[in-house]
């Protein structure tokens, strides 16, 4: 490799002869020599040059650069002979034309060859030179003949021009008559000498053809502007009929409107008035209906009863007249461009083309304007300051009457805003833990909300979503379940609600938060007493267990099994082991069976109960007075105990029945009081999941705020409330009481 570079360096700087001769017989020797074996790569470099690569990274066999896919040889020489110039001999090596192939061959590309592009190009010009049947390279083409338009043809082509005759024979070259050839001799033969009048003749035709299509071109011009000119003037004329019939038509139809507000005017007397302008209307539409366009006879309509309808609206009171002015709308409701829809509490608009289109409009008809400026506004104060939302009455009857004549945008404002507000105030409001009373009286919230069902928006009724009235209901009846007096006859709002509260919400209900709080009462309230026997705590146990709310029997049962038959059998055996009277035994068994419903009684579970009984009773009359004292054992049932998983695999194999294990009372802590105490008073309890630097507690906020924001911070250690003086997190806290301080901090007064 050194002495080949040695050799480009001598060949590009010495000029002399000697070295020249040199030079050309060392390129002989090097074309003729055979390439250098390639050198094994566990050999180690020997040049400095081979060195300095090697540390760059370079291994012998392997091509240049990084990735290895540059030269694998040294740039070889390609001598020329001595006096040749460029282009004499292939200046580039074969090894030159396989590195670009092969670098080519890494882009993706395929790189041809110099000689075979030439070789294809040669091969393209020879086959364009055999389709255009030019013959060999020598050969000259042949020179294509002008042709000439005849004036016929040019006035064929021209509609309307008439070319004269005389020019005719000009431009055709043609004389007065027409000459007979009679001799062939002298065609052939070449002559130089031309008659100067047949030269001037030529020019003279030539000049003549040219201006001809000139002029012909222009006149084609012409014509065709002069049948656009035609085609834009038969337009405006129609247009201008058009408008001068409209003019005509708007002329009677302002004459028509003038006089119906003039009728109007004369009458002192609302309804008068009112029945006058509305069957003059009428008769404009019937007379006016398929001439006239419905948008113009819609304006004029408005036009003609706004100074009426300002003036019904202006005193108007919507829940004590409802009615008001409607019947007069709805007689003219076709004109108005309205009708209602299927169900009555939307709008659909008429697909006529010129008024109406299949989107929604961008801007409001002269009507939804009048409607949105004079009727809105005072049925949103009434909403707003007099309606009472425990009366659903006068507001439904309202929007009833008026929702045939609505716009869609309206009625949706006092469905779907207006109106949910206020019922969502109402039941946030309502204590649903205490029972009503005539002081402080509670009316169910099925009484003012069901009524509402087919206004209101999905969101307000569906049991999944976070806000609405739904949520809150879920809320409240939580509550109910949580605090509820037992005690206190079963509210009428619960059987009243079943219909709308889905299955796994009620079935939540019941095994979270009912049956461990009457499991509670039974133990905690009824005494088996055979003097003196109250069933108070039963009957209200077997009210709320009432199978209305879709509590099957065997929950009730299972109920009993729990809490009530171990004190019976206790009795019973207390009673058999102290000198029994059997008879009174007899009749006790028998009333306390008949204390039962039928359905309960004679369920499989209670009747093993009564079973367990009488073989009690049947033992010890077998063994006599004289021994059952000693002898009759007692009782297996001792005090309430949680169910076996045997019961609670049976009841979970039974269609949406609650788990028996959730019977088992669930011990209520101080967080449960607050949650309860929050809830009553609609606040938010919100885990912060952080905790107190100093205690270890963790955090919540109270807050009344719907994004969960403000509000106070606390932490609860025992059964104390202890709630962070500023709004820092370095501030300390102090214990506060469940009472309107810490509840004005929390709604932040």
């Amino acid at each position: 490799m050194d002495a080949r570079m040695g050799a480009q360096v001598e060949d590009g700087e010495s000029s002399d002869s000697d070295h020249r001769r040199k030079r050309r017989k060392m390129g002989q020797n090097h074309q003729q020599a055979p390439a250098t074996p390639p050198v094994s790569s566990a050999a180690k470099p020997t040049g400095f040059a081979a060195k300095m690569m090697a540390r760059m990274g370079y291994v012998e066999g392997q091509g240049l650069g990084a990735s290895g896919h540059g030269r694998l040889a040294p740039v070889e020489t390609q001598l020329r002979p001595t006096g040749a110039g460029l282009g004499a001999v292939r200046e580039k090596t074969k090894q030159a034309k396989d590195d670009e192939k092969r670098e080519a061959a890494f882009r993706g590309e395929v790189l041809e060859d110099s000689e075979e592009e030439e070789k294809k190009r040669r091969k393209e010009m020879k086959k364009k030179k055999r389709l255009s049947g030019v013959g060999g390279a020598a050969s000259t083409p042949t020179k294509q003949k002008t042709k000439y338009q005849t004036a016929a043809e040019i006035e064929a082509t021209t509609e309307g021009l008439e070319v004269p005759n005389v020019l005719k024979s000009i431009i055709d070259a043609t004389g007065s008559e027409t000459k007979l050839l009679t001799s062939t001799a002298g065609l052939m033969s070449t002559s130089n000498a031309m008659v100067p009048s047949e030269t001037e003749s030529m020019k003279i035709a030539k000049r003549a053809r040219r201006d001809l299509e000139s002029f012909a071109e222009e006149w084609n011009t012409v014509s065709e502007r002069k049948k656009f000119y035609e085609m834009q003037e038969a337009q405006l004329v129609q247009e201008m009929d058009e408008l001068e019939g409209s003019t005509r038509w708007l002329e009677t139809v302002m004459k028509a409107i003038r006089d119906i507000q003039l009728a109007g005017s004369d009458s002192t007397v609302d309804q008068v008035a009112w029945e006058t302008t509305t069957e003059a209307l009428e008769n404009l539409d019937r007379e006016y209906a398929d001439k006239a366009d419905p948008s113009v006879l819609q304006e004029a309509a408005v036009a003609a009863i706004h100074p009426l309808f300002k003036k019904a609206m202006h005193d108007w009171r919507p829940l004590e007249d409802p009615t008001n002015v409607s019947s007069y709308l709805s007689r003219l409701s076709h004109l108005f461009g309205i009708q209602p829809s299927s169900n009555g509490t939307d709008l659909t608009l008429q697909s006529d083309p010129l008024l109406h289109s299949s989107r929604p409009s961008k801007s409001t008809t002269p009507y939804e304007t009048m409607l949105y400026t004079l009727f809105l506004p005072p049925i949103r104060s009434a909403i707003t300051n007099d309606w009472d939302p425990t009366d659903p009455t006068p507001l439904l009857s309202l929007i009833q009457t008026w929702s045939s004549l609505l716009p869609a945008f309206i009625l949706t404002s006092l469905t779907h805003s207006l109106i949910p507000t206020r019922l969502e105030t109402l039941l946030s409001a309502w204590k649903s833990s205490k029972p009503p009373s005539a002081k402080h009286p509670q009316p169910s919230p099925h009484t003012y909300i069901f009524p509402w069902l087919p206004f209101l928006p999905r969101h307000h009724l569906s049991p999944t979503s976070p806000t609405g009235l739904f949520s809150t209901l879920k809320g409240k009846l939580k509550s109910l379940f949580q605090a509820y007096p037992l005690t206190h006859p079963l509210p009428n709002t619960l059987t009243s609600l079943l219909p709308i509260l889905p299955p796994s919400f009620l079935h939540s209900l019941q095994t979270r938060h009912l049956l461990p709080r009457l499991a509670t009462h039974l133990s905690e309230n009824l005494l088996i007493d055979p003097s003196n026997q109250d069933l108070a705590p039963l009957t209200e146990t077997l009210a709320w267990l009432s199978p209305a709310w879709s509590l099957s029997t065997t929950v009730t049962a299972h109920l009993l099994t729990a809490e009530f038959f171990p004190k019976w059998h206790h009795i019973l055996y207390l009673w058999l082991t102290n000198n029994p009277n059997y008879g009174e035994i007899r009749e006790w068994f028998l009333w306390w069976k008949d204390q039962f419903p039928e359905s309960l009684r004679d369920h499989d579970i209670v009747a093993k109960e009564w079973t367990k009984g009488l073989e009690t009773i049947t033992l010890a009359l077998d063994l006599g007075q004289e021994n059952v004292a000693t002898q009759l054992p007692p009782p297996e049932t001792g005090p309430v105990k949680p169910l076996s998983l045997s019961a609670s695999q049976q009841l979970r194999q039974q269609q949406q029945q609650p788990s028996i294990q959730r019977l088992q009372d669930e011990p209520v802590t101080f967080r449960n009081v607050l949650e309860t105490w929050c809830t009553e008073n609609s606040l938010l309890f919100i885990p912060m999941r952080e905790a107190d630097p100093a205690s270890g507690l963790p955090l919540f906020r109270l807050t009344a705020s719907a994004t969960g924001k403000g509000g106070v911070v606390v932490f609860l250690r025992g059964d104390v409330v202890w709630v962070r003086e500023g709004k820092r997190e370095e501030a300390s806290f102090r214990p506060v009481a469940l009472d309107e301080g810490l509840l004005g901090r929390a709604e932040g007064r």
